[in-house]
């Protein structure tokens, strides 16, 4: 038999002629607020404990291989850094001979503009 609310507020007074107020309260206070049908036993807590756990143990593994993943990320950025780098540094190689080339031929053709207005200027 499921106990409701009035049958639950019957027991209350009974006890309450019985035993008095203070311990009708207590004995009632002691009772489940549904059916004990719905009250968690230490078995079902234990079942509880365990699937938990497993459900941890899952989050755990995924955890893992995240944790795998990143590492491998890391090692194919640093990887690509360093190309990066070493393209940036061949390339600034490169850019600084051409200048030297630019430069070069700029003085020398600032030679034979000064070489020709000299000229120009003797004629």
């Amino acid at each position: 038999m499921a106990i409701s609310e009035e049958s639950r507020h019957h027991l209350y007074q009974r006890l309450e002629q019985v035993l008095g107020p203070r311990e009708a309260t207590v004995m009632v206070e002691h009772l489940p607020p549904v059916g004990w049908a719905d009250v968690a036993t230490k078995r079902d807590l234990d079942a509880l404990e365990i699937r938990v756990d497993m459900r941890f143990d899952r989050v755990d593994e995924r955890f893992t291989e995240i944790d795998r993943r990143l590492d491998t990320l890391d090692v194919q950025m640093r990887s690509g850094f360093a190309e990066v780098n070493r393209r940036f540094d061949e390339t600034f190689r490169e850019f600084r001979s051409l200048l030297v080339a630019v430069m070069s031929v700029m003085a020398v053709l600032f030679a034979a503009m000064a070489g020709a207005i000299v000229a120009a200027i003797k004629i």
